[in-house]
């Protein structure tokens, strides 16, 4: 039989480990993540200023980001507008519009729900948007991750992603999306009518200028003719008067 002191000597490693196992601290749990600043996320783009500044202009920053941060909702898909697609605008455009015209322009670049760039190449079109009845739709490329996204006015391929995770995912685009609601009648303007045929031109340098009709006399001006013909007879009785004379 095994002295005691034997049976110290092998118990002591198991009581040294299981002192040390309860002085160890336990690991901190993983802290929830912090809310979605969409500001922020499009901040680091560095391309996307005007679009921040019509959001927060018109509040619509607020109501994104309380939607992105409800874990009820099903997320965001925002198409984000490059700083060079607002300035390829025509003149004017954005200041036609009232203050709720441009909510619903800006909510027209924004999916009511969180879809991968693999997604919206097979998506059911159309698509539909915050604007509400207002729907895009979605080609994808065969053989390739590029996906056109068209409005009926204007058509334009996503050409990056910020961001691709649930809740949200933010692509680039290099327009504006402009709705058929509120771009749909807008045409170019119109070229210049041709010249009616017979209309004066300026002479080229070195060419007579042709000369204006008014110019010309009238082909059957009866008073001219009228005329020449009393100064015809004027001449002959003159003639006869000095023949009268001389003989």
């Amino acid at each position: 039989m095994a002295s005691p002191a034997l049976l110290l000597l092998l118990l002591l490693p198991f009581a040294l480990f299981s002192q040390t196992l309860a002085q160890t601290p336990a690991a901190p749990a993983p802290s929830p993540p912090g809310p979605i600043n969409l500001t922020g996320i499009l901040s680091q783009g560095g391309q996307f200023s005007t679009f921040i500044r019509l959001l927060n202009q018109s509040r619509l920053i607020i109501q994104l980001d309380n939607q992105l941060n409800n874990s009820q909702g099903e997320g965001l898909t925002i198409l984000a507008p490059t700083d060079n697609g607002f300035n390829a605008l025509e003149s004017g455009a954005l200041n036609s519009l009232d203050d709720q015209q441009k909510s619903q322009l800006l909510l027209y670049h924004v999916l009511p729900k969180f879809y991968t760039l693999t997604e919206l190449q097979t998506i059911s079109n159309p698509v539909r948007t915050q604007a509400g009845d207002w729907g895009l739709n979605f080609t994808g490329q065969a053989n390739s991750n590029q996906v056109n996204v068209s409005t009926g006015v204007v058509t334009v391929p996503i050409n990056n992603k910020l961001r691709e995770q649930s809740p949200l995912s933010v692509f680039v685009v290099d327009k504006v999306l402009l709705p058929e609601a509120l771009f749909g009648n807008h045409t170019a303007a119109p070229p210049p009518k041709a010249p009616a045929p017979g209309a004066d031109k300026a002479p080229v340098d070195g060419e007579t200028p042709p000369k204006s009709d008014a110019a010309k006399p009238p082909a059957n001006d009866k008073g001219a003719a009228a005329r020449n013909g009393v100064g015809l007879g004027l001449i002959l009785s003159f003639g006869l008067i000095v023949i009268s004379v001389v003989s």
